[in-house]
């Protein structure tokens, strides 16, 4: 069965995308040797992301390294959204129910990971008890205002636990049991 996991480069002061969207502050950030992105990238499976992450701002725009993973990533993509195009590119597939959306994502991804990729698809997965991991690297710089990794006001509180051997900012969802009334 496949693992949910949302990763992310995160700004100091908690941003993954500057005002709009803007993804250019993350550039002079990415490029050196990076070994949990490679073990992650190893172990993608596939990705899960919402419409705005999937045609938003790439910090290596019309370069060879654009897309996910710095252009490593060519598995297969689900995208989450309102607006299905009429005539999806190969190995992209578009749909509007975030439960069909994760079967689809986590058949595809078998027993390795789906990437969710963007904050509000993370925030629905984390809500509907759907994400089980949460992987953070944090860039050395302030943004100020943007995307924030996660925003869920007046959410209820997600319980998070380090996984074992892994870095620092790896942790796994605590699930609660579900609570059940006679």
């Amino acid at each position: 069965m496949a693992t949910l996991l949302y990763s992310a480069t995160m700004s100091l002061d908690g941003y993954i995308a500057g005002p709009g969207g803007d993804m250019s502050w993350l550039t002079e950030h990415l490029g050196g040797p990076n070994p949990t992105a490679d073990r992650l990238l190893a172990g993608v499976g596939a990705i899960l992301a919402g419409r705005t992450t999937y045609g938003g701002d790439d910090p290596h725009r019309g370069t060879e390294q654009e897309g996910a993973f710095g252009g490593a990533y060519t598995g297969p993509s689900v995208v989450l959204t309102h607006r299905p195009p009429d005539d999806p590119p190969p190995g992209v597939v578009f749909s509007s129910d975030l439960h069909e959306a994760v079967a689809l994502a986590s058949e595809a991804a078998g027993e390795r990971y789906v990437n969710v990729l963007g904050a509000d698809v993370a925030r629905q997965c984390a809500d509907a008890g759907l994400l089980d991991e949460v992987l953070v690297f944090v860039a050395p710089v302030l943004l100020g205002d943007g995307t924030r990794l996660f925003h869920r006001p007046g959410g209820p509180s997600v319980r998070l636990e380090p996984v074992p051997g892994e870095t620092e900012h790896w942790y796994r969802v605590v699930h609660r049991p579900a609570v059940t009334t006679a």
